[in-house]
């Protein structure tokens, strides 16, 4: 029987995913990409769900984007109404982005992302975690195009890179830091759970519910019970 790992086809990357075993790496790995197809810059983000906050820096998984841009670009913009937000929101098919093409259309320039960020083109690869949890590569700069083939195979060696990147890093962080403790009082209140409920199943005080709670709000950067319990789930902390 033939082994499942031979019928993995890394190419051009000789070796060094296997090699790779920390965020450093696959820093070098992506920016590699982005060079070989002529970029500039990367990031990889994570997709918000629709109840989630969604400012760009807050998203940024990976990236060598320069230094504060992503922190002015909040200041000034909403990351979810952007048109390559949006875009990831409603399909998973690869895009790209074109600064010239914005500007022959005359939309409204407050939504383009590529502008906004100062870049002349964008190469936008959806991307979804064995967790379920979604992300994008996105590759920045570029001469104004890019070719069929070119396209192909980069959002290829994308997909590569980042399903080692997300084994080998990103589902680390399941769990979130959450105790044992925390864990289960997020379980229950994913029940539907009161505070007051939560206490007499797990005997505690109803007080030490609430610190619990606001614990887990903070640790899963979430604002309110629903956004914990989605969060938790896309993260698989709980089933």
């Amino acid at each position: 029987m033939v082994a499942l790992s031979q019928h993995h086809r890394r190419y051009d990357f000789a070796g060094d995913l296997d090699k790779a075993l920390n965020r450093v790496d696959f820093f070098r790995l992506f920016h590699g990409i982005a060079l070989r197809y002529g970029f500039e810059h990367f990031c990889v983000l994570q997709v918000a769900a629709e109840m989630e906050a969604s400012n760009f820096s807050s998203k940024l998984v990976l990236h060598d984007l320069p230094a504060g841009l992503a922190e002015a670009y909040d200041k000034q913009h909403r990351f979810s109404e952007s048109d390559i937000y949006r875009s990831l929101r409603r399909s998973v098919i690869p895009t790209v982005w074109r600064a010239r093409d914005q500007h022959i259309a005359g939309d409204d320039a407050e939504h383009h992302l590529l502008a906004q960020l100062g870049f002349d083109l964008a190469i936008v690869v959806p991307l979804q975690a064995t967790s379920g949890a979604r992300y994008a590569v996105v590759f920045l700069g570029g001469d104004g195009d890019i070719a069929r083939q070119q396209h192909v195979e980069l959002c290829y060696e994308a997909n590569c890179v980042f399903d080692y990147f997300h084994r080998v890093v990103l589902s680390v962080r399941r769990g979130m830091g959450l105790t044992p403790r925390e864990t289960e009082i997020l379980r229950w209140i994913s029940y539907g759970k009161t505070a007051s409920e939560i206490a007499l199943i797990v005997s505690v005080s109803e007080h030490t519910v609430n610190s619990h709670t606001a614990t887990i709000l903070k640790k899963l950067d979430v604002v309110n019970r629903t956004q914990m319990v989605a969060k938790a789930i896309r993260e698989q902390i709980i089933l």
